[in-house]
């Protein structure tokens, strides 16, 4: 409801005209003098989704020159046009017509009858949360050769672009805080005799700050994408933006501030002309453009999307709606209400304070949990450990926040309004260093992510070359632990060329433990490869002897060991 003040006594507590001019700007500088806290050394702007297979699997050799090659990621991406290449041997194109994405999977068509040797796949691809993923592996046909070169720099970020991010990111939230909470001050709480113009200059320096922002959004993520440079963007790149998930998310935020912006106008000069339909329809259009910087984020790849989004929509609202509401306090109520309209005004908006307080912990805290996955990844991951310092300054603006409350609820010291104002100056303080650290979280992979990628780039297979004077052997043991295991022999002339096998035997023994050779099955795939299965029941050094026999009487017996864990 609004609380109508008109018949305040003239013993108005009016303060000079200099201090109240200096009221928004000392607000604006506070939140802006802030940016200090992001412009240190840019944390890295790493890739949030990691590549946990490949099909042909990296560092394998295969017999034959497959069709195509398939990248499986641990979320959905999208193609970044002409970053996806496949070099051969000789470093010609590999590859052939365009590269398909479907979800988290990526195929590439290849040429047919590809040569032996090392052929090089490199990537560039934009993940589900908006962050470019890019890297290379190598797969080889037949053996193993030189692999070709790609060009340097492919998998890197121009380092002004990886700065100007997180700042863009800051300024997003900082027209947030000073949009929503404002309008809601306003739309609810402003007395009726106190001036308007002056919350009016903070909320359309927040409705510009959303839009530039955004439009600063939607030209960083050109080259963050293509890892040109931040003027190195062709019209191309700007329409792959604007076509991609990212960019329609951006245009709908545009959209919806411009549309909130005419609504504005009524409640700003206060003569009012605004309606309970505009306020609803401002109402919504605000949930609209909260919900834009979810779906361009880390919810957006989490294993319960939906649930993530609306979470932090909320923590996003929450945090808008409490530091807004701060801002018009230390700015405007607290220096120029009187009395009688600070003892109407303050204990709403305490109350809307512990709610809001107590949306931001219960949101941040599922959507911790979700991102960081395990208590591990709460100390031993950048996120995790940025999480525990969000935490922290958290509670001390909780602490804070608990003393204006009481201050509020029995306002009878006289210097009680000087009180609470520099207590609420402290609370925005370390919530604009809140600020900059959650501008720095999206930047950084969270530990569910960062798990994926560690567990992709193990790989537990044991691949060894053996020869004698006439044959070249390779063996291939998956996943090298106790248990079931795959055995993958491929035999070769000593210039690389397929040899054909009359007959395969092999066994494997554990010496250190007595386990005498066990025989392996062997079944014939190709004229020069087999494969066979065989249950290890105990971890150690273990002794594999592969007989090839070539023909009636040309025969080799070659040995090897292999760690099994």
């Amino acid at each position: 409801m609004t609380v109508d003040l008109r018949g305040a006594t003239d013993r108005s507590v009016r303060p000079a005209r200099g201090r109240r001019a200096r009221g928004p700007a000392a607000a604006l500088g506070l939140l802006i003098g802030l940016f200090l806290v992001l412009l240190g050394p840019a944390a890295p702007a790493s890739a949030h989704a990691a590549l946990v297979g490949s099909d042909p699997a990296s560092d394998t050799i295969v017999p034959d020159a497959p069709n195509k090659i398939t990248l499986s990621f641990s979320e959905s991406v999208q193609l970044i046009s002409g970053k996806i290449q496949v070099l051969a041997p000789d470093g010609s194109r590999a590859d052939q017509g365009e590269p398909q994405a479907t979800g988290s999977t990526v195929v590439i068509p290849l040429r047919s009858g590809g040569g032996r040797g090392t052929y090089l796949v490199s990537y560039r691809v934009v993940s589900a949360d908006s962050h470019p993923v890019a890297g290379s592996l190598t797969y080889s046909v037949g053996a193993a050769s030189t692999p070709p070169t790609e060009s340097a720099g492919a998998e890197s970020v121009d380092p002004v672009v990886r700065a100007l991010i997180p700042v863009g990111k800051y300024l997003g939230y900082a027209g947030l805080v000073l949009l929503v909470g404002p309008v809601l001050v306003l739309a609810l709480l402003w007395p009726h005799r106190l001036s308007r113009t002056g919350p009016a200059r903070l909320v359309w320096t927040g409705v510009g700050l959303v839009l530039g922002s955004t439009v600063l959004a939607l030209w960083l993520q050109a080259p963050y994408t293509t890892g040109s440079g931040l003027f190195g963007v062709s019209g191309a790149d700007l329409q792959d933006v604007l076509g991609s998930t990212f960019g329609a998310v951006m245009l709908v935020r545009l959209g919806v501030i411009i549309a909130a912006a005419f609504l504005l106008r009524p409640l700003l000069r206060g003569d009012g002309g605004e309606s309970k339909a505009d306020l609803a329809l401002l109402g919504v259009l605000g949930v609209a453009a909260l919900a834009t910087w979810p779906l361009t984020g880390h919810p957006t790849a989490s294993p319960v999307a939906g649930v993530s989004v609306v979470v932090d929509a909320i923590h996003l609202a929450a945090m808008a709606v409490w530091l807004g509401g701060l801002v018009m306090l230390v700015a405007f109520l607290l220096r120029q209400a009187n009395e009688r309209e600070l003892g109407a005004i303050l204990p709403i908006w305490s109350r809307w304070a512990a709610t809001a307080v107590a949306a931001l912990i219960i949101a941040g805290s599922v959507q911790a949990l979700i991102e960081v996955a395990s208590f591990k990844g709460l100390y031993a991951s950048t996120y995790g450990r940025l999480i525990l310092v969000k935490i922290g300054l958290a509670a001390v603006v909780i602490a804070m926040a608990a003393v204006s409350r009481n201050l509020v609820r029995s306002r009878t010291a006289e210097n009680g309004p000087g009180r609470l104002r520099r207590i609420v100056m402290a609370e925005l303080a370390v919530t604009a260093v809140v600020l900059g650290v959650t501008a720095a979280l999206v930047q950084i992979p969270p530990p569910r992510t960062a798990s994926a990628a560690e567990s992709a780039s193990t790989s537990t297979t044991i691949s060894q070359t053996v020869a004698d004077d006439s044959v070249s052997l390779q063996a291939d043991i998956f996943p090298a632990t106790v248990g079931n295991n795959s055995i993958h022999l491929y035999a070769y002339t000593l210039d690389n060329k397929p040899l054909p096998v009359v007959e395969w035997t092999a066994t494997a023994a554990l010496p250190a433990k007595n386990i005498e050779p066990i025989e392996v099955p062997l079944l014939r795939i190709t004229d020069f490869h087999a494969v066979g299965d065989i249950a290890l029941p105990m971890a150690g050094e273990w002794t594999f002897k592969f007989t090839v026999r070539t023909s009636d009487i040309d025969q080799s017996t070659l040995t090897m060991t292999a760690k099994i864990s």
